[in-house]
């Protein structure tokens, strides 16, 4: 299990294990180049509740933020260069709380796996996720946005310990 610094912490309940989301959440913000402007868009209306978070963007989604917002963007490499990737060992690590993550429905990229992966990472560690401004309007909005908050983490125990051959 990765090392966590004082955001989050990990306990452990008859379920499983559990973390704790801190009041203030680790956002992923990654947008495929046709919805780049739509996430701007997004990002600059609820500028005011992304101030109170960290922030965290892939390559150039990160410069245009930072330039828009004029609030500090942590970045990673470009999508296709490595950065979902970043993002997703970030989600491994429990240096995530939650992706916003507008990608292209109508167009392939050629990083689709990265980006099927990151997805199944947000999926798998049952981090929040959101791939429409709708769904990123709700969760931001969310009473529990600004409260600590405890997820369940998957036990994959029988997966890990599975006989191969």
């Amino acid at each position: 299990m990765a090392t966590l610094d004082n955001n989050s912490s990990l306990k452990t309940n008859t379920m499983g294990q559990t973390r704790k989301l801190g009041g203030t959440k680790r956002i992923a913000l990654v947008a495929h180049d046709h919805k780049k402007k739509d996430l701007i868009d997004w990002a600059e209306y609820n500028k005011k509740v992304l101030s109170l978070h960290e922030l965290v963007a892939t390559g150039t989604t990160g410069n245009l933020l930072e330039e828009k917002l004029n609030l500090p963007v942590k970045r990673v490499y470009s999508g296709p260069l490595g950065g979902d990737q970043q993002i997703g060992a970030m989600i491994a690590e429990e240096k995530i709380d939650f992706i916003v993550f507008f990608w292209d429905p109508m167009e392939a990229q050629p990083h689709d796996s990265d980006v099927k992966a990151l997805l199944r990472l947000a999926v798998a560690w049952n981090i929040l996720i959101a791939c429409n401004r709708t769904t990123a309007d709700f969760l931001l909005t969310s009473v529990l946005m600004q409260e600590e908050y405890v997820i369940d983490l998957p036990d994959y125990s029988s997966y890990l310990k599975r006989k191969l051959i």
